[in-house]
């Protein structure tokens, strides 16, 4: 590892966020550009974000499948909005086996068409509904400006994608898989997003209402970190989806998609990194623990490596994710470091003096210097450590959501505003219409990020840039 410090977060945050997900061994820059190599570090915590997912994904009802990443061109023509939107991001492949391919085959950008395809064969009856369905896999969007996690040429993900018999019950899918995404980023991620739908030219191409949750990063820039969409009939309707509805009469279902990628690491990397590197959310952390022995010779190196094993053990048997770092050449200082850059939320040291003493030193991540530190005796150690992961989780929930509250504001006029989403969240009245959301974006880079569908009441505002009455009330923001 470099012994040079990393750049200043404060001082520059876009180079602070490249290095430190190189440093820390979380990715590499892939050799065709604006690809990503996912490093073990960085696949595991992707795994373990997987299985907090999908956990949740079959308590609700979804199962896993597999579908094909070459989709024939003329599916993504079918629905127009659709292939509007996605054009200009497609790799298409022409040649296949070294001959020209009858038909272009597009590399999944998305699966709502080659999942409208399918669905329109499996789906007969009312009584094949709902179809509820997960996949794991990666996509491929040709974007111009990449980013390692946020905006890569192909990232993985998993997108869900249902099918139902009526406009309510595909809502309420919508709305049950955006709550899944809050529940998901809050509880396990401590991220503490806002929430709520998108404006008509900031949903997904296909959709008839978008939801999104919006995190505000470390630089108070938003960051959306995951969507769910009701497509309506718009994907039935071109793939001919329907089915024999009770009154022996044909219906076109109603379908929904919903996304979580792997830009979401990139979140965690944003929202809660320092200048020394991650600060990992216990629940998701590769490692929760790094215990480090202390010794200068073989006689110190035996004992405490016998409690090291000990320890290491009681902690396995209470479910912590716990690593050993008995790497030789390397002085102690060096493995802190090491293992601060990566964040790894509780370091424990064990030298002959904690032996001697039957204890053990403790480290939070995300309190650094003495504060952070204290001694526990080594029989009580698994429950400390516990209790210590708990707390660093709630922090860290706490921490975020203060952040993101102390730096969102109601503007008191326009002027007001600009000064707000240059350096923050704006929460402003909108008229609803295009033309005054282009102007905000074009004068101030600032985008609408989610409209809250609850909680506004009764009340309306002024539209914060041209003065007509609204009813909605919208979040903007620069974004990545």
């Amino acid at each position: 590892m470099s012994k040079k410090k990393l750049p200043s977060r404060t001082k520059d945050f876009n180079d602070w966020y490249n290095t430190v997900v190189v440093r820390a061994d979380l990715a590499d820059y892939g050799p065709a550009r604006g690809t990503m190599i996912v490093k073990p570090y960085g696949w595991t915590l992707w795994e373990n974000m997987q299985q907090a997912l999908d956990r949740r994904f079959k308590e609700t009802g979804h199962v896993n499948a597999g579908f094909p990443m070459f989709i024939p061109k003329s599916f993504i023509d079918r629905e127009a909005s659709h292939v509007e939107g996605f054009s200009p991001e497609l790799a298409v492949v022409t040649i296949g086996g070294g001959k020209q391919l009858e038909e272009p085959l597009v590399v999944r950008p998305t699966s709502e068409t080659i999942i409208g395809h399918t669905y329109s064969k499996w789906i007969k009856s009312y009584r094949d509904l709902p179809i509820l369905i997960n996949l794991w896999n990666s996509v491929v969007r040709w974007e111009l400006r990449t980013k390692l996690f946020l905006r890569t040429l192909e990232f993985w993900w998993q997108e869900g994608h249902t099918a139902h018999a009526t406009y309510e019950q595909a809502q309420e899918e919508t709305i049950q898989m955006l709550e899944v995404y809050i529940d998901f980023a809050r509880n396990e991620a401590a991220i503490p997003p806002f929430f709520g739908r998108k404006s008509n030219s900031e949903k997904f191409p296909g959709a008839d209402v978008t939801y999104s949750i919006e995190a505000m990063m470390g630089d108070k820039k938003a960051l959306q970190a995951g969507t769910s969409h009701n497509l309506g009939q718009n994907f039935s309707k071109a793939f001919d989806i329907q089915y024999l509805d009770h009154n022996n009469e044909m219906q076109y279902c109603w379908t929904t998609s919903w996304g979580l990628s792997t830009r979401f690491i990139g979140a965690m990397i944003m929202t809660h990194g320092d200048d020394q590197g991650l600060i990992m959310p216990p629940r998701l952390a590769p490692h929760q623990a790094v215990l480090t022995p202390i010794y200068k010779d073989d006689d110190q190196k035996s004992t405490v490596m016998d409690s090291v094993a000990s320890v290491s053990a009681e902690l396995m048997d209470q479910g912590i994710r716990v690593k050993v770092d008995d790497r030789e050449g390397f002085t102690p200082g060096h493995k802190f470091n090491y293992w601060e850059l990566r964040g790894v939320p509780v370091r424990i040291e064990i030298g002959p003096k904690d032996v001697a003493n039957q204890s053990v030193a403790l480290a939070r991540r995300d309190v650094l210097g003495r504060e952070g530190k204290s001694i526990v005796p080594q029989e009580s150690v698994a429950s400390a450590v516990n209790d210590l992961l708990i707390d660093i989780q709630h922090s860290l929930l706490e921490r975020a959501t203060h952040f993101r509250d102390s730096n969102t504001s109601e503007p008191r006029d326009y002027v007001h505003f600009k000064e707000i989403v240059a350096n923050g969240f704006a929460f402003a009245w909108w008229c609803g219409g295009e033309t005054c959301e282009t102007a905000i974006k074009n004068e101030t880079k600032a985008t609408s990020r989610c409209i809250p569908d609850s909680g506004l009441g009764d009340e309306d505002g002024k539209c914060i840039y041209c003065g007509e009455m609204s009813t909605d009330k919208v979040y903007f923001a620069r974004s990545y």
